[in-house]
């Protein structure tokens, strides 16, 4: 899961930031609306994490541009306005849930795997190809039965892939998909995280097979 953090004090940012990426998530993190929007215009976000009360004005006209950019996404507004007015404006808007500040960061976690949990976003929730099989609700990979713990990255990597299994996937599509907007990046880097997968994968026999495209990106096919 990729969640952006819009979040102007820099102390709670750090502290929801450092739980989030322990929990294997990619986050990225921006304290305006004007840096939010531009991330919401070219970003592909799974959760958005919302202040209310940002430098540059409200957080809640953040959620229409989300919700027109990263259709089916998630939105857990963040905020110390805690009255039920308050409350209802943020769910009328769209949001998903309001979490009011302060809030326990183990309270913040059972949000977000409550609306993971939503409904809505159950359909399609695993993905098979060859002997694996990706619960995308959990990010949970099982090949032949057997779960397999796969470090975050490649975990992104082989999430991205096999929702375009059969196409090629460009480079920068994946790491947009992988790495947050801060990680500092070599050309390399990539690269070697789909050699570790692609090792992990033939090792299991997973029966699938991950191509590089040369000059283009990388296709993951079922095994012939």
């Amino acid at each position: 899961m990729r969640i952006i953090l819009i979040e102007d004090e820099l102390r709670l940012a750090e502290s929801i930031r450092k739980v989030l990426e322990r929990e294997r998530f990619v986050v990225d993190h921006v304290d305006c609306l004007a840096t939010a929007r531009e991330a919401g215009l070219i970003g592909k976000f799974d959760l958005v994490l919302l202040d209310r009360t940002l430098p540059d004005g409200e957080g809640l006209s953040m959620i229409p541009v989300f919700r027109k950019t990263n259709p089916g996404i998630h939105i857990i507004v963040l905020s110390a306005r805690g009255d039920v007015a308050d409350r209802i404006d943020g769910l009328d808007e769209g949001a998903d849930d309001y979490l009011i500040k302060p809030f326990s960061l183990d309270e913040l976690l059972a949000r977000i795997r409550a609306v993971k949990r939503r409904p809505a976003e159950m359909a399609g929730e695993e993905i098979r190809a060859g002997s694996l099989v990706f619960d995308l609700m959990n990010e949970e990979v099982e090949i032949r039965g057997k779960r397999i713990d796969l470090p975050r990255r490649e975990l992104r990597v082989l999430a991205a892939l096999l929702e375009r299994r059969g196409r090629t996937v460009l480079r920068e599509s994946l790491e947009q998909a992988v790495f947050g907007f801060d990680d500092i990046v070599q050309s390399n880097t990539l690269d070697s995280h789909i050699s570790r997968l692609r090792r992990r994968l033939n090792e299991r026999r997973a029966g699938i097979e991950i191509h590089a495209i040369r000059g283009v990106g990388y296709l993951l096919r079922e095994a012939s």
